[in-house]
């Protein structure tokens, strides 16, 4: 299962993007941040909302150099009907990836095998492959992805400035700590 600074393992699934059935694999990744989406289902009551916040903010994730990847339990083919047939998920251009072998589920952790689904989990990948941030809750709880985007901001910072950490509610241009033993009990 992933975890904070484990590598993503090799992966292939189909995808819905900007009209066409693609492949997106861990190779795809390389080379750029990552932010995977998981969400239950298409067709889901919450999950329309949560792609339309992404669809909403996706020109703020590529200006960080980054790409979204909404995952679901479905097909690619389900995708292409909820991103024609859903008016909040068809502003997605973004990959909509299918995982119906439920094998990105697994290894991400956020798989209900007595429902067949994924939990809510958002997960930010550095140029690497390597799970920088990881988030899972409820179904019942939809996410902000304004705070995916802080983290993303603050992974970004601490990977550009080694010694350096995000103290909470860090947002970007705000200050930074560099830790030191004259710190020690001192915040």
């Amino acid at each position: 299962m992933i975890h904070i600074n484990s590598q993503i393992p090799a992966f292939k699934a189909q995808a819905f993007h900007n009209g066409k059935f693609v492949e997106v694999t861990d190779q795809t990744l390389k080379g750029k941040w990552s932010v995977f989406i998981f969400m239950p289902a298409a067709f889901t009551f919450n999950c329309p909302t949560e792609v339309e916040d992404a669809a909403d903010n996706y020109e703020a994730f590529q200006k960080l150099g980054a790409e979204v990847y909404i995952i679901t339990t479905d097909t690619h083919f389900s995708h292409k009907v909820w991103h024609e047939t859903s008016p909040a998920v068809g502003k997605a251009k973004f990959p909509l990836v299918g995982d119906p072998t439920h094998f990105l589920t697994n290894a991400f952790g956020v798989h209900i095998p007595e429902e067949g689904l994924a939990l809510r989990g958002t997960f930010v990948i550095n140029p690497e492959g390597v799970v920088k941030t990881l988030e899972i809750h409820d179904n019942a709880i939809a996410r902000d992805v304004q705070e995916t985007l802080r983290k993303l901001k603050a992974a970004q910072y601490v990977a550009n400035n080694p010694g350096e950490v995000c103290p909470a509610k860090w947002k970007e241009g705000e200050k930074t700590i560099a830790p030191s033993l004259d710190l020690v009990g001192k915040i």
